[in-house]
């Protein structure tokens, strides 16, 4: 079943324990945590003590993309916190199939993610032992960007390694998804959808998240 995973990077983080309510009372499937560091990423948003605070807010799985340096440092920090997906990026791992099964040793979905400029074609000798795979569709560091087109690309090619290699490998994206393109990346194969501004900013969540499930169903 395709989800809807709300980034609460585009939420009001004086109010979130009431952003997640009103998420999750819409129909998300899916709380996203965007972690950077203001080294691998040009941001900071917040660590595995904020997850641990939104694990306690809300009874959804939590998604934890990790946008970090020295990310085999922190798995197990955000996997107490309450992580159930984290996703390391191919660009800054040197030592992925490690990293992706500490991951799943300590009972966590585990994905790679790989930025707009980054081939799938890379993801060949790791793929059979991925969970998912993240597709950035925007260059990532900030929420509301504009979508980048050729992710569709990317994902039908990688939906053909999947089936090939991990038919039980989900594809999520990130970046710049909203109602006017969701169901363009869902017929293309993905299955988790990050949605930040387009849920967030909108002034009738329960209307788009709605809208969003009936487009990709």
């Amino acid at each position: 079943m395709k989800k809807i995973c709300p980034s609460i990077l585009s939420a009001d983080f004086a109010k979130l324990a009431d952003e997640i309510s009103e998420v999750e009372k819409a129909g998300a499937d899916i709380i996203h945590c965007d972690i950077m560091d203001g080294h691998f990423v040009p941001n900071i948003t917040f660590g595995a003590d904020v997850v641990s605070h939104v694990n306690t807010i809300t009874d959804l799985p939590l998604d934890v993309h990790l946008m970090i340096e020295n990310s085999d440092k922190y798995i197990d920090s955000f996997a107490k916190a309450g992580a159930d997906y984290i996703s390391v990026h191919y660009e800054n791992n040197n030592h992925l199939h490690r990293l992706v099964d500490k991951i799943k040793s300590l009972g966590v979905k585990a994905g790679v993610v790989l930025n707009p400029a980054t081939p799938v074609l890379l993801l060949k000798n790791i793929i059979g032992n991925l969970d998912f795979v993240l597709i950035m569709s925007v260059n990532p560091g900030f929420g509301g960007q504009k979508f980048i087109e050729n992710a569709v690309d990317k994902v039908i090619e990688l939906k053909k390694m999947i089936n090939e290699f991990n038919p039980d490998c989900l594809i999520e994206i990130d970046g710049g998804i909203g109602l006017n393109n969701i169901k363009l990346v869902s017929d293309a194969g993905v299955d988790m959808f990050v949605c930040g501004a387009s849920v967030f900013k909108s002034v009738d969540r329960v209307g788009v998240i709605k809208e969003m499930k009936r487009l990709i169903s």
